[in-house]
């Protein structure tokens, strides 16, 4: 698909990768369709048919009969709880439900090293609500999984149980390596053009995953991962520091940058032959801190997904964001468009590590992606039970033909 230049970009540099009507589903939100078959689906349809011929996101050729299932994806991380729920639309998907709310899960883990009561109680509140979603849409299958914070807490194992009683989701704590897959399968289309190997990363709340990757076909070949314990929440909460005044501010973004910068060394030494090489590494990057970033680079008034997702942009202007936030205080950042309250204390720590990434790889643009793991689950649950019903209707014909 040709490169596409967001309609209410107000700069020219940018581009657009992967839009609604690429090479993956249409994640607008929509109404689902009505008894009468009324409602939504025009411009669903008109998104179908502009999708790139020969490049589909997974092949999905099950009969017509499980076509209307729903799938769900839910994902419980340090900062977030996030759920999409979604049906095949072709070779791609259509999102018909989604729930996300701050919930601070690892709120204080790095200090006591348990969740904490009140971040239990704010995380069942809202995976009560994805419970009922997920009846409502009578999910055909899902998929729930939990990172870093359920990983480190000595309580984690409890807390699931937890969840499990009292919702009947059960949550999988997977590993760091899963996650960094997981995340890679869910918008690696959206590289920016290019030869050779790219660099995905993910900046959560308690870890960032870095995945070299090689585009190699549908899902591209991961050459190489890292998985460090920093995290917007985790950094801030351990590199402390007072707010008062500039100066201030400014040292505590650097022990941060320092602290990130030394735990990125270890890969950056192992990569460094194809850092090296003859191509420029790309940079793509999903997570609340990119598209926070990209939406102020935007100057957005609020955030839209449809103008961020995909973008590409320059890497200096990012830096430029960046230093500019770690100078601000935290009411002032709190007023900026896009930040909030949710965002303010910890958008800093983001900064920091999304910094130390263009220090190590200083590639001229940045890709956006407003996509990841709960994509790269939705992907693989129906690509396996399109493959399972292939499977099955292929026995039927062996035994019908056997009769």
């Amino acid at each position: 698909m040709a490169d596409q230049v967001p309609p209410d970009t107000k700069r020219g540099q940018e581009h657009k990768r992967g839009g609604t009507s690429g090479k993956v589903a249409d994640f607008r939100y929509k109404r689902p369709s009505r008894p009468n078959g009324k409602g939504g689906s025009g411009r669903a349809a008109k998104s179908r048919a502009k999708q790139a011929p020969g490049k589909p996101a997974f092949q999905q050729t099950e009969p017509p009969r499980t076509r209307r299932q729903a799938y769900a994806a839910l994902d419980l991380g340090t900062n977030n709880c996030r759920l999409l729920i979604a049906r095949p639309s072709g070779e791609n998907f259509t999102v018909i439900d989604a729930f996300s709310r701050v919930v601070r899960l690892g709120e204080g883990l790095a200090a006591s090293g348990r969740l904490s009561d009140d971040a239990m109680e704010r995380t069942l509140s809202a995976l009560h609500v994805c419970a009922e979603k997920l009846r409502r849409r009578h999910v055909h299958l899902a998929r729930s999984v939990a990172t870093e914070a359920c990983r480190r807490a000595s309580n984690g194992a409890e807390f699931i149980e937890r969840v499990r009683k009292e919702t009947g989701i059960a949550l999988d704590i997977i590993s760091a390596q899963e996650e960094a897959r997981l995340a890679v399968l869910g918008c690696h289309v959206l590289l920016e053009d290019g030869a050779g190997p790219a660099i995905i990363f993910d900046i959560g709340g308690g870890s960032t995953e870095l995945v070299l990757v090689e585009p190699s076909g549908a899902v591209p070949r991961i050459l190489d991962w890292m998985s460090v314990p920093w995290g917007v929440v985790s950094l801030t909460d351990t590199i402390t520091g007072s707010d008062d005044t500039e100066e201030l501010r400014l040292d505590r973004y650097r022990r941060m940058r320092e602290t990130v910068l030394n735990s990125f060394k270890p890969f950056a030494k192992r990569i460094r032959e194809y850092a090296n090489g003859p191509d420029p590494i790309r940079l793509l990057g999903t997570s609340g801190t990119v598209t926070t970033l990209a939406s102020l680079h935007l100057e957005l008034p609020q955030y839209d997904r449809r103008a961020v997702d995909g973008l590409i942009v320059k890497s200096r202007h990012m830096r430029d964001i960046s230093a500019k936030l770690s100078h601000m205080s935290g009411p002032d950042r709190r007023q900026l468009p896009c930040i909030g309250d949710d965002r303010a204390n910890l958008v800093v720590a983001g900064c920091a590590i999304l910094e130390s990434i263009l220090d190590i790889w200083p590639s001229e643009t940045l890709g956006v992606a407003d996509r990841g793991i709960r994509e790269g689950i939705l992907r693989s649950l129906m690509a396996a039970d399109a493959d399972g019903e292939r499977s099955r209707a292929a026995l039927q014909r062996m035994r019908e033909q056997d009769v």
